[in-house]
């Protein structure tokens, strides 16, 4: 099952993937922007992660598609809690060409609508790089999460260290988002005032 977006379709990885998936990671410029460690991979040790993510049931890693450009990225839904009905959030627009064109926004609001809808989660959660301003700008001002802390100076940076900044959403503010927004089409009618 594919899940469709307004502009994006979100699908299972491929193995044809995995040469693009493996440019991006490499990319220098989007290692910057990543809270993790990253470091350069080669071409067997892309094939062996994704061998091994077919055998991951708490971890789901979606590729972006879109009509214009085909695979640009990878969504993430990762560390499902079941008990807990929350998982943790992440994109990377790895195509630049793709960047700044509402990819970013279809897919954060396509994600959460799976991940809230179907998945039946009660929170999302992430972190960004406090440099990384369009993140920032994407998840807090255009996709209703919330700054929720910081852990200081936790990733350096060109010779500098930067914030984590912790993130989050629940899925009423998700529906409220939705709403508001009638991003779907299919907004509800106001409750009336007595």
């Amino acid at each position: 099952m594919n899940i469709h977006g307004k502009k994006v379709v979100l699908r299972a990885l491929e193995s044809s993937d995995m040469e693009s998936l493996r440019s991006f990671h490499n990319d220098p410029a989007i290692g910057q922007l990543l809270g993790g460690w990253s470091h350069p991979i080669s071409s067997e040790q892309q094939i062996e992660w994704f061998q091994r993510q077919a055998l991951d049931t708490h971890n789901l890693r979606f590729a972006i598609d879109t009509k214009e450009d085909g695979f640009i990225g990878v969504s993430t839904i990762t560390n499902i809690d079941i008990k807990n009905r929350s998982a943790y959030h992440g994109i990377i627009i790895g195509k630049k060409n793709m960047q700044g064109h509402g990819y970013g926004r279809d897919t954060v609001m396509t994600t959460m609508k799976y991940a809230f809808e179907e998945l039946q989660l009660h929170r999302l959660d992430g972190d960004i790089v406090e440099h990384n301003v369009p993140s920032y700008n994407l998840f807090v001002h255009k996709c209703g999460w919330k700054e929720e802390g910081r852990i200081r100076e936790h990733a350096y940076r060109n010779n500098r260290y930067y914030d984590r900044i912790i993130v989050g959403i629940l899925k009423n503010e998700y529906e409220e988002l939705c709403n508001q927004q009638d991003y779907w089409g299919r907004k509800t009618a106001e409750p009336l005032k007595s």
